[in-house]
This record gives structure tokens, sequence and C-alpha cells, in this order.
């Protein structure tokens, strides 16, 4: 008898651990009963029939890291590219993802590869290669719409790598050489065009400082020679107002016309002293009437009213 009680105590105890289930945080449990969904298990202490009941399927709804293979894509150019990728997902609806599909998470990354095929195609290699915030954003996008009825979430997709073939490589590197010597040339003939137009400049201020000079000292060497033609005008001026004075004090006449004569006759003897070639007047010989207009002249400047003649030449006086 106390062996059948004890049977009967350790089926209980048995029954009882089966149909208590511990769900840990972050676990979504889905239970069948007879082959038929029944409930969720949240996380913490649940009881179901054993027996009768039973866990079907356990998911993690942490956030998953799951890679995406690389695979080939043709560009709107018909370049063929090897796109690989990951994905972060999260299972947000258990019972969606035990019955929405048999394989959710196969599913979600074949649907994200022909995302990217898709999204590649409507894009040139150039554009391909420097979009890749818009090829992730399209990715998402697609992967969350479909997603839905799987109850998974994608939260982000990155590309890993986009890789070209080796012959698209070869050109890329020789347009990048031909571009960067291209603008080392722009930037060289632009620092030759400002080194000239810095020459210029500095020759066409030169020229005017040099012009400015001349004709700075041009104004001063006029200025220069109108003042010393002012002063020999007023030293002669006095010159003549002194002889016109000394002319009529008493004896003045006579000393004017004995000066007038020798100047007269000193002039005349170097006339051949100059040149070669001597034009002679006339009248050179008399040189008294000569002598007699200068003396007219002074006669008229200083108001003298005696008759003046003309002094005696000498002898040897030329004719």
């Amino acid at each position: 008898m106390s062996i059948i009680v004890i049977v009967i105590i350790v089926l209980a105890m048995l029954l009882v651990a089966g149909g208590v289930r511990i769900v840990p945080q972050q676990r979504s449990w889905v239970v069948e009963r007879m082959g038929r969904y029944l409930k969720t298990l949240e996380p913490g202490l649940n009881v179901i029939i054993p027996v009768l009941d039973q866990v079907r399927f356990r998911f993690d709804l942490r956030e998953t890291p799951m890679e995406v293979p690389a695979q080939v894509c043709i560009t709107k150019d018909n370049t063929q590219v090897s796109v690989d990728g990951i994905m972060y997902i999260q299972i947000t609806d258990a019972k969606l993802a035990a019955y929405g599909s048999s394989n959710p998470i196969m599913a979600v990354v074949q649907l994200a590869q022909t995302a990217m095929r898709s999204e590649i195609g409507k894009l040139h290699l150039d554009e391909s290669l420097s979009s890749r915030q818009i090829l992730n954003a399209a990715v998402v996008s697609v992967l969350d719409e479909a997603g839905a009825t799987w109850g998974i979430k994608v939260l982000r997709y990155e590309i890993k790598d986009i890789t070209p073939p080796n012959e698209i490589l070869r050109a890329m590197e020789l347009q990048i050489t031909a571009d960067r010597e291209r603008r080392a040339t722009i930037a060289r003939s632009e620092g030759e065009r400002q080194q000239q137009i810095n020459v210029s400049e500095g020759q066409r201020q030169q020229s005017i400082n040099v012009a400015e000079g001349l004709k700075q000292s041009e104004i001063l060497k006029a200025e220069g020679q109108s003042q010393a033609i002012q002063l020999v005008a007023q030293a002669t001026a006095q010159a003549i107002a002194t002889i016109g004075q000394a002319a009529v004090q008493p004896g003045g006449i006579e000393a004017l016309q004995l000066q007038v004569a020798r100047d007269f006759i000193a002039q005349w003897g170097n006339l051949a002293k100059q040149s070669t070639t001597v034009l002679i007047p006339a009248e050179m010989g008399n040189v008294g009437s000569f002598i007699a207009t200068a003396l007219e002249i002074i006669r008229s400047r200083t108001g003298d009213s005696p008759n003046l003649q003309p002094p005696l030449m000498p002898k040897n006086a030329p004719r």
C-alpha cells in the first residue's frame, strides 16, 4: 500500500513539474494543445496541462544580427558587383513567427538579397558605390513591410562591402589617377597664371612709378628753368637800370660809348673762331652806324637829349 502511495505521489510530482514552465526574460514560447495553437507564454512562471499542452516553439525576442551572404548584382550600366551585408532583426510576435512562415529567418535573408539586387539595378556603378545609405534604407523599407506578416521587424541593414570586378577596379584606379593628374595640372596652370598676373601688375606699377618720377622730374626741371630765366631777366633788368643811371652822370655817356665800341670789336674778332663759314652784312664797313644805333637806344632809355656821336674807331679796327 505504501508503494502505491509513493508511486502516486511521484506521478503527481511529475505531473506538477510537467505543467510548470518558467520562461526567461526576453523569451517567448508558443504552446499547442493537441496540435493546435493555445497561447504564448510570457516571461515568468506559467502553468500548462501536462500531456495535453506542449511547448512547440521557443523564440528569442532580443535584437539579433544576421549575416546576408555575398551575391552578384548587376548595375544599371550592366556592371557586375558583389554585395554582402548584415541586418539586425527582432521577433515581435511569436505566434506569427511560428505560423507565418516555415523558416522566417531564411525568408528575411532571401528577401534582403532580392531587394538589394533590385535596388542595385536602378543605379549606375558610381552611384551604387556612393549611395550606401540610400540602398540600406530601401532594403529596410521592403523587409519591414514583408516582415510584418512573419512577426519579424528589421531594425537596420548595413552593406558590408561592394566589390566590382578586377577589370573595373583597375579602370577606376586609372580614372582616379588621371583625375588627380588633371587637377594637379589645373592647379599648376592656375598658379602660373596668377604668377604672370602678379608679375605684369608689378611691371605695370613700376612703369607708372617711373612715369610719375619722370613727370615730377620734368616739372621740377621746368620750374627750375623758369625761375632761372626770371632771375636772369631780373638781373639783366637791374644791370640795364644801373647802366642807365650811370649814363646820366657826368662822363657816363663817353664811358658807355667806349664800352660799346670795345664789346663790338671784341665780338667781331671772335666771329671767325666759332665757325669756318662767316656771313658778313654789307654795312659792316660802317661800324660807327651800329654803335650810333646802340647809343640811340641807350639815349631813349635814359632820356638824355645830347647828340651822341659814335666814338672814334681805332686805326686797326676792321672795315
